[in-house]
């Protein structure tokens, strides 16, 4: 082995690029090494078309927490924004559009009763957000086997759910097991507010508004309001302005960062992590090696099942990781106009989910490995709001697209059956198809598209299954069980190894936790000192 470092991190996304910085201020030396030639992970800018760039898989910032911003001092590092505190609408083809932001909701179909009922839901479900929020901001804590430290944290949970009152408490462990669909219902009337909060519990998932779950997956998508945001925010350069940012303050804490270097494997010794093997064939040795890959990557290709025994084997392959949603990038020579909005509204978060029923049809056609016909959609313009991503004249739309799957039959360029198209093809198609009915005359607009597919999404970013949160967002699969049984509080279960990623604690969501949580376990075990 030519070197040997404290660190070694695996992975330069956003939540390895926290944890190396926390860990190199801690005095460790660190190495990250990543395959791409830039840092972010999914929090990425990239060039789909001459001249057109784009926020390529990530696309808002609304969960950063607000402790990994101050501390790693992002700005000062270049982190700007675009606009802050954006709005979700919910497109009608109509024009009868509707706005929401934090607890206010507006639009000609929502009644005043619908508003008071919004407002009365929004506070007591925030309630439960906050609580969610401190549990999210330290390691979860085991139920058997656990030491004073989890005890602690059980004590201050249980005391959260006390302080919450019995009607709120009952009324969450009634709601959180439960699905969208009910609880919609249960609330208000206006057909576009239930669908446009059933389409935020189902963002980036596999599950369907019906889905168990869904409830819960609510709740985490707010989770960025405990932290201080109202609305989605954009970042000035698209989101791989915030992976250099990371990057510049991860280096300025003594990191060191190489990025175009594949790790080809974790290397074991004697039963224990102490180093990696790149592609290139050279060794790097390690106390400690931390892996912000997905789980199912770390323990399937980078360490090999060989390498463990037969259970964690098992365990690793019950990971639930397939993901449900692509994007879609479009290049535009002229701003799109949507129907029933102005300017200024455009720059908003818009969303296609007419109904309820609208969503759950479209996540019934990922079930059977096909994709949507008349799917869901989460719109940006952001060439509105910094028009750096564009031509003079241009724009650049970009849609997350809920559902597709991983592969449908035959893969993406494989023929589909409407006219010899391949299925990647018949696809952008029907988005385009969608789109125009909201906004007519887009498609005479496009200059250059850019698909991607789960499949793509993994390919590109090394997401297994190409799932956002590297493991589905499912109460089996959070807190102590994340990512599975064995492999908790960042420990993977193996000796010298460390995970930092979306598949720890606490989820996915560009907000930092996982990898500040993991490098403060890290230190706290006297690991690598």
């Amino acid at each position: 082995m030519t070197d040997r470092y404290d660190v070694i991190l695996v992975g330069a996304g956003h939540n390895g690029l926290v944890c190396a910085a926390y860990l190199a201020k801690a005095g460790r030396k660190v190495l990250v090494l990543d395959a791409s030639d830039s840092p972010g992970g999914a929090a990425a800018t990239r060039e789909f078309a001459p001249g057109y760039s784009v926020s390529s898989c990530a696309q808002w910032l609304h969960q950063l927490h607000p402790r990994v911003c101050r501390d790693l001092e992002l700005e000062r590092h270049g982190l700007a924004w675009a606009a802050r505190d954006i709005a979700s609408i919910s497109l009608d083809a109509g024009g009868q559009h509707l706005e929401l932001l934090g607890a206010s909701v507006e639009g000609p179909g929502v009644s005043a009763e619908d508003q008071q009922a919004y407002r009365t839901f929004h506070g007591r479900t925030a309630r439960y957000v906050k609580l969610l929020a401190r549990v999210f901001e330290s390691r979860p804590p085991r139920l058997v086997e656990s030491n004073l430290a989890d005890r602690i944290t059980l004590l201050k949970l249980g005391l959260g759910l006390k302080l919450l009152g019995r009607d709120d408490m009952s009324d969450l462990m009634r709601i959180v097991l439960t699905n969208m669909y009910d609880l919609m219902e249960e609330h208000f009337d206006s057909p576009q507010l239930k669908a446009l909060l059933s389409f935020n519990s189902v963002l980036g998932s596999s599950m369907g508004p019906r889905t168990p779950n869904t409830v819960f997956g609510y709740l985490y998508q707010r989770l960025g309001e405990a932290f201080g945001h109202t609305g989605v925010s954009q970042v000035k350069g698209g989101m791989g302005a915030l992976g250099e940012a990371l990057a510049a303050s991860a280096r300025a804490r003594g990191v060191t960062l190489r990025l175009g270097s594949r790790v080809a494997s974790i290397d074991m010794f004697n039963g224990r992590a102490g180093g990696v093997t790149l592609a290139s064939g050279e060794q790097l040795g390690a106390a400690v090696v931390v892996s912000n890959a997905d789980p199912v990557t770390t323990f399937e290709q980078l360490v090999g099942y060989r390498n463990m025994e037969t259970g964690m084997a098992r365990r690793v392959s019950h990971v639930r990781c397939s993901g449900a949603a692509a994007k879609l990038h479009l290049a535009l020579d002229g701003l799109p106009g949507f129907t029933g909005l102005d300017k200024a509204q455009l720059g908003q978060r818009l969303v296609i989910a007419p109904d309820m029923n609208y969503i759950e049809r479209a996540f019934n056609a990922v079930k059977y490995g096909e994709y949507s016909a008349s799917p869901a959609m989460d719109i940006s313009i952001p060439t509105l709001h910094d028009p750096t991503g564009a031509p003079a004249g241009g724009h650049v739309l970009s849609a997350i697209v809920q559902f597709a799957p991983a592969e449908p039959a035959g893969g993406w360029e494989a023929a589909s059956a409407p006219g010899g198209e391949t299925h990647r093809q018949h696809f952008t198609r029907l988005v385009l198809d969608q789109l125009e009915r909201y906004a007519p005359g887009i498609r005479e607009q496009v200059v250059a598209s850019q698909l991607l597919t789960p499949s793509d999404l993994e390919r590109e970013y090394g997401m297994k299954g190409g799932h956002w949160h590297h493991g589905e967002l499912a109460l089996d699969q959070v807190l102590m069980m994340r990512p599975f049984p064995g492999a908790s509080q960042y420990a993977s279960g193996l000796d010298g190894l460390y995970l930092c990623g979306a598949g720890a604690h606490p989820g996915g969501g560009v907000m930092g936790l996982a990898g500040s949580n993991a490098a403060r376990e890290i230190i706290r075990r006297g690991a690598a000192a």
